[in-house]
C-alpha cells in the first residue's frame, strides 16, 4: 500500500511539473532562445522526477565507468543502453556531461505537454513506416548534431525488456555509429529492480549503471558491432543483477 501511495505521489510530481516545463520550452522557442538553452530547461525536468524519485518512492542510482566517457566537447558518441523501463530515460540526460538527442517515433510528438517540448528540441523524430528514408534521415540529423558536441542515445532492443531478459537487439545504432565514424558506449542498466516494465508502483533500491569503454566502429560491420555491443551489456547485466538470470549469457546469436 504504501508502495502504491509513493508512486501516486511521484506520478503527480511529474505531471504537475512537466507542464510549466513544456510551456518554458514553447515559449523560449517561440521568442528565438536557442536549443542549449532549451535542452537546459527539459534536463532540469528529468532531473527533477529523478530527484523526485529518491525521495519519494527511496530510488537510488550508482554509477561505475564514468571516466569511459570521452572528453572534449565536440567529442562525438553513441549511446546504446540496455532498456528495463523508463527510469533510464530520464536518467541519462541527467547525469550525462553532453547533451543527448534521442531517435524516437514521430507520434511521441503529439503527446500532449511532452511531446510538445520534445518536439523543440535537438532529437530525431522519425516516421517508421518509411524505413530507408527514416535512416537517411537518423545519419544526416545525428551527424549534425555529433559535430555540434550532442551524443546520439538509443536502445538496441528497441523497446523496454524485463528483469532479467534480452531483447533482439537491433543493428541501426552500429549502423549510425559507422556512417558517422563515432564510438559506441554501450551501457547496462539494472532500472527494473525498483521500477518494472509498464509498471505504475515502484520500490525502493538501487539501480546499477555501468558504462563500457568506447568500442571504435571505423571499418567495422555492423552486425559484427551490434553483437560486440550484445555481448558486452548481457554480460554486465549477469554482473550486476546475477538474481534476474538463471541462465549464463550466451557468446553466440
Amino acid at each position: 500500500m504504501i508502495a502504491f501511495l509513493r508512486s501516486v505521489l511521484h506520478m503527480a510530481v511529474m505531471a504537475l511539473s512537466i507542464v510549466p516545463c513544456a510551456l518554458l520550452i514553447v515559449l523560449s522557442a517561440a521568442v528565438g532562445v536557442g536549443a542549449a538553452a532549451r535542452y537546459k530547461v527539459a534536463q532540469f525536468w528529468l532531473w527533477l522526477s529523478i530527484q523526485a524519485a529518491r525521495v519519494i518512492l527511496g530510488i537510488e542510482y550508482r554509477t561505475q565507468g564514468f571516466d569511459n566517457l570521452p572528453v572534449g566537447q565536440t567529442s562525438p558518441a553513441i549511446l546504446l543502453v540496455k532498456h528495463q523501463s523508463t527510469y533510464e530515460t530520464f536518467l541519462m540526460p541527467a547525469i550525462m556531461p553532453h547533451p543527448l538527442a534521442y531517435v524516437f517515433k514521430r507520434e511521441l510528438l503529439y503527446v500532449p505537454f511532452f511531446g510538445w517540448a520534445i518536439g523543440l528540441l535537438d532529437m530525431v523524430h522519425i516516421d517508421r513506416s518509411q524505413r530507408t528514408k527514416a535512416f537517411a534521415k537518423v545519419v544526416e540529423q545525428g551527424k549534425a548534431l555529433l559535430e555540434k558536441g550532442v551524443w546520439v542515445i538509443m536502445f538496441p532492443e528497441g523497446t523496454r525488456i524485463p528483469r532479467g531478459q534480452r531483447g533482439v537487439y537491433k543493428s541501426g545504432g552500429a549502423r549510425l555509429a559507422i556512417a558517422t565514424g563515432a564510438p559506441v558506449i554501450p551501457i547496462a542498466v539494472t532500472s527494473a529492480t525498483c521500477w518494472p516494465r509498464k509498471a505504475f508502483i515502484k520500490y525502493p533500491g538501487v539501480v546499477d549503471v555501468s558504462i563500457g569503454v568506447p568500442i571504435p566502429s571505423i571499418g567495422r560491420e555492423a552486425d559484427e558491432l551490434t553483437k560486440q555491443v550484445e555481448l558486452w551489456i548481457e554480460s554486465e547485466m549477469h554482473r550486476l543483477d546475477p538474481e534476474a538470470y538463471a541462465e549464463p549469457v550466451l557468446t553466440s546469436a
